[in-house]
């Protein structure tokens, strides 16, 4: 497993993590003893990074990642989590003891005293520009109840504003072969300014595996049923807001490019290793819902992909997804 600096926060970090949403809930349901066995799957696989949220499962996966830390003390794992989306998400809720009353439970239910880095949570753009609320922040670390302090962004323009803030360690931004919008400005930028980037939906919830279908239903609780067309939150969580039909029959042509690449890897390792090889990235975040996957998500790590399919994996966006996301986000 590659090993990357996490920007501003000077931790040593896997270049593939593991996203915890799928732990929570909205990826179907979960068994807590499959939970557990996913993090154990994801950690013997050299995975040092695990990303959550207060609101994934209303804590569930920051308290099964809480307990995972008590067993296994000494793991060298960074935990991130967020905060931001347990009220309305207005300008004015996020204050400093907002932060204080979320920072605490994300405390209690990860079990630990000084949380490592707590992203705001796709906050509204107007938060970017409020020195207040990153005053709010550094007074968190000052008291120590975070050691650190990033963003999840939506847009390439949010990503830069959170970029030129002085203490900002990392920002996590939708990047995959269907998102290819940050490799402009985004990861230029954090490379220049020492900033972390967290790559999320990597495989574009799911599709750039290959495995989906025009007849593929998904569960009612799975967010690729009922946020198909950004009915709970931004449209562009699922299949990076790529209409499902489209995103199926690019997938397709990335997978026999995939495999022509590759032919020792899955279509999903390809997808992951691509995005951890752009100069910028720190950490990668696809989930896993069993060990096995866990463990072959984590494989991606050390799979090495050759020049020419950067350029098959930009002819393929700007022919068939460069206009319906590249102008959104």
């Amino acid at each position: 497993m590659q090993t990357r600096t996490l920007g501003r926060t000077g931790r040593t970090v896997s270049a593939i993590g593991l996203g915890t949403w799928q732990l929570g809930a909205d990826w179907g349901d979960v068994d807590e003893s499959d939970a557990l066995a996913v993090l154990d799957a994801a950690h013997e696989s050299g995975v040092t990074f695990f990303d959550t949220a207060d609101v994934y499962g209303d804590g569930r996966s920051e308290t099964l990642i809480g307990r995972w830390l008590r067993e296994h003390p000494g793991s060298g794992v960074t935990v991130a989590t967020k905060m931001g989306r347990r009220m309305p998400q207005e300008h004015a809720n996020y204050s400093l003891d907002h932060f204080r009353a979320w920072t605490d439970r994300s405390r209690a239910n990860l079990g630990v005293d000084t949380l490592d880095l707590v992203q705001l949570h796709c906050p509204p753009t107007s938060v970017y520009a409020d020195d207040r609320v990153f005053d709010a922040l550094d007074t968190l670390v000052d008291e120590g109840a975070i050691a650190d302090y990033g963003v999840s962004v939506e847009t390439v323009e949010e990503a830069l504003a959170a970029i030129a803030r002085p203490r900002v360690a990392s920002v996590q931004i939708i990047l995959n072969a269907f998102r290819l919008k940050p490799l402009d400005d985004v990861l230029p930028a954090a490379r220049a300014n020492g900033v972390g980037i967290i790559a999320r939906v990597p495989l574009a919830s799911g599709l750039l595996s290959g495995r989906y279908t025009l007849e593929t239903e998904f569960p009612a609780n799975d967010h690729r049923s009922f946020n198909r067309h950004g009915e709970s939150f931004d449209v562009g969580e699922t299949f990076s807001g790529v209409d499902y039909a489209t995103g199926v029959r690019a997938a397709s042509e990335f997978t026999e490019l995939a495999r022509e690449t590759a032919p020792d890897a899955t279509a999903a390792q390809v997808a992951l290793a691509w995005v951890a090889a752009q100069d910028g990235v720190s950490s990668v975040i696809p989930g896993a819902r069993s060990p096995e996957q866990a463990r072959a998500n984590a494989a991606a790590g050390s799979l090495e992909l050759p020049a020419s399919f950067q350029a098959q994996v930009r002819e393929l966006y700007d022919r068939d997804i460069r206009p319906l996301v590249h102008d959104r986000w």
